[in-house]
C-alpha cells in the first residue's frame, strides 16, 4: 500500500477512534494521523496473529475497521500510561 494510502487510512481511522474515545489527548491533526497509522500497523499485526486475518492492504472497510482497533488500542495504552493516580 502507498505511503498516501497509509496518510489517509490513518486520519480516517484516528478521526473514528478519537470519536468513540473522546478525551484529553495529544490532539492536532499530525498528531490524528499518527496515531491512526501506528493503530493500523498494530491492529493488522494483531488481527493477522489472532485471527488469521491478513494485514490492512488498502483502503476498504475491513482495513478501517482493523485500524480503528488498533487505534483504540493505541488510545487506551496512552491514557493509561499517562494517567495520574489518585492521592
Amino acid at each position: 500500500m502507498g505511503i498516501l494510502a497509509w496518510i489517509i487510512l490513518g486520519l480516517i481511522a484516528g478521526a473514528i477512534a478519537k470519536a468513540i474515545m473522546p478525551g484529553r489527548d495529544p490532539g492536532g491533526f499530525i498528531v490524528t494521523a499518527l496515531i491512526g497509522i501506528v493503530g493500523a500497523v498494530i491492529g493488522g499485526f494483531l488481527g493477522n496473529m489472532i485471527f488469521g486475518i491478513g494485514g490492512v492492504s488498502g483502503v476498504d472497510i475491513r482495513s478501517i475497521l482493523i485500524s480503528v482497533v488498533g487505534a483504540l488500542l493505541l488510545l487506551w495504552i496512552y491514557r493509561m500510561a499517562t494517567r495520574r493516580s489518585a492521592v
